[in-house]
């Protein structure tokens, strides 16, 4: 089965062929960045019409780089939600109507879903089940993963996800737009232990993150240098980066630690964004040699958002049997333990 799978649920653009038995054939990706930058933030409306101006080239493209023509593809398999509501109608508009056209089924891809099996592209991939922490921009969450479609969510962000508390921190700190990677890059020359952040939630039970007091934190920390006539120079900056992004890893760590201790998973999946940080990466790596639990994630360009991990998503639910009417949908909202394995009535 060869799946055409398309990615428009923020601001990249994206389009990929996955094949039962090819794997992986093509993908494209196209990302907005310099269009919102100048904002500062993604503006909904000009993300949907970038994604109208960009996507038929990119199907083009994948179809053109995978060797296939309309009649090699047995399905289409497009993000549903969640994200912004505007653009996912982009792509849901496209897929359904290419699959109408070609005569194929077409499946709406919970974009959670396809960050989860994202290191399934991988050479040596992980096999159900695992623990996943899956921290990106919109979310933070920890998930109890038994096969496709069954996820237990242990905890998740109660205010600002991971990606979006380093997003604003680096707007404090001056950096460019989007500023999650730039202030990982700014953290790698800072000096440890020259600022302390505190580890939201620690002291509490349970799985769920909050890291609106982490990011109040950071904003009385560097308001406080600058009234006391501090310069923030760039060691300054780098060392605030650091301290901040510490917290925020040993945070998720130690969640994760906890997780794995009272699920008793031997494989963590870590995916979206931010697991593309090299500390987060580090650390965890690190704490799966000492419990001997296998630690997976995705390259780094299947971190962020792209059709090839919607493409294989879509191709595991149209071979279990899974297929939509005519109806196009797209959800804002969608909690990912709502979904159910393709075969389950």
């Amino acid at each position: 089965m060869r799946v055409l799978g398309i990615e428009t649920s923020c601001d990249e653009t994206a389009a990929a062929i996955y094949d039962g038995a090819g794997g992986l054939l093509a993908h494209r990706l196209f990302s907005q960045i310099d269009l919102h930058a100048k904002y500062g933030g993604v503006v909904p409306e000009l993300a949907s019409r970038d994604h109208v101006r960009k996507l038929v080239p990119l199907v083009e493209e994948v179809m053109e780089a995978s060797g296939s023509n309309s009649t090699d593809i047995h399905g289409v398999a497009y993000t549903s939600g969640p994200g912004l509501v505007g653009a996912l109608l982009v792509g849901a508009a496209v897929g359904r109507s290419l699959a109408y056209g070609w005569g194929v089924p077409a499946v709406g891809v919970h974009h959670l879903e396809g960050h989860l099996l994202a290191p399934m592209l991988e050479p040596d991939p992980p096999a159900f089940p695992f623990l996943a922490l899956l921290v990106s921009g919109g979310h933070t969450l920890i998930a109890e993963v038994t096969g496709l479609g069954q996820y237990r969510i242990m905890g998740s962000s109660l205010d600002d996800a991971a990606g979006e508390a380093f997003d604003k921190t680096a707007k404090m700190l001056g950096l460019p737009y989007p500023g999650g990677p730039h202030l990982a890059r700014l953290a790698e020359s800072g000096r440890p232990g020259k600022f302390q952040f505190p580890r939201p939630m620690l002291d509490r039970p349970g799985f769920d993150f909050s890291f609106s007091g982490l990011k109040t934190a950071v904003v009385v920390t560097v308001r406080g240098l600058q009234s006391g006539g501090t310069q923030l120079d760039d060691q300054t900056r780098a060392d605030v980066a650091r301290a901040f992004q510490d917290a925020v890893v040993d945070t998720l760590a130690t969640k994760v630690a906890r997780a794995l201790a009272e699920t008793g998973a031997t494989s963590l999946v870590v995916a979206g964004g931010v697991g593309a940080n090299k500390h987060l990466r580090q650390t965890l790596l690190a704490m799966g040699q000492r419990k001997g639990v296998r630690v997976s994630y995705p390259r780094p360009e299947f971190c962020t958002d792209n059709a090839a991990m919607i493409a294989y998503a879509g191709y595991l639910r149209l071979e279990g049997g899974q297929h939509e009417d005519l109806a196009i949908r797209a959800q804002a909202r969608w909690p990912i333990d709502q979904l159910r394995p393709p075969n389950a009535r």
